[in-house]
């Protein structure tokens, strides 16, 4: 393989095991009200108890299904791997995407950490470049380790050649 050329393999990291637990929460911030809602006003309206209950329990079963499930599969599926020469993350479950950013690409990187990522300790790493597919991200890692992705990327971003158009 030729020194400096980026090509499209998998990723070599996974994301912190805490990011199930984050997306769980998230799910069940998600269906949650969207279950309950109905469920009390079918118990507060009892002509209309038939026709909200049975929505709400199928709410609360596929929330329940979502939650348990779908977190564990995305986080087998998710990786991510920062190189001399480029990013790499590997995202997505139904549609799976692979994405490469070459650092001599890069415009600039964020790390944002929202209430229910800071509760896990966890970060996402944002990745612009001068691409029109958009930013590539990094979620569900170590908020410590954010930090040192973040510091890396200023480093090999600083001694990649080029002007990042």
């Amino acid at each position: 393989m030729e020194t400096g050329k980026v090509r499209l393999r998998p990723p070599r990291h996974a994301l912190d095991r805490r990011a199930i637990a984050w997306w769980r929460t998230q799910g069940a911030l998600v269906f949650a009200p969207a279950a309950l809602v109905p469920a009390v006003l079918g118990l507060l309206i009892p002509p209309a108890a038939w026709w909200l209950l049975v929505p709400a329990a199928v709410i609360a079963l596929i929330g329940a299904a979502w939650c348990a499930v779908l977190p564990r599969w995305w986080f087998g599926l998710h990786r991510w791997e920062v190189t001399d020469t480029a990013v790499y993350v590997r995202s997505g479950f139904l549609w799976q995407e692979w994405r490469v950013a070459p650092l001599s690409r890069v415009q600039t990187f964020d790390t944002l950490r929202g209430p229910l990522q800071q509760r896990f300790g966890l970060a996402t790493v944002t990745v612009t470049t001068a691409s029109a597919r958009g930013a590539v991200k990094l979620r569900g890692l170590d908020a410590r380790l954010a930090a040192e992705v973040a510091e890396r990327l200023t480093e090999r971003t600083d001694a990649t050649p080029g002007d990042a158009t």
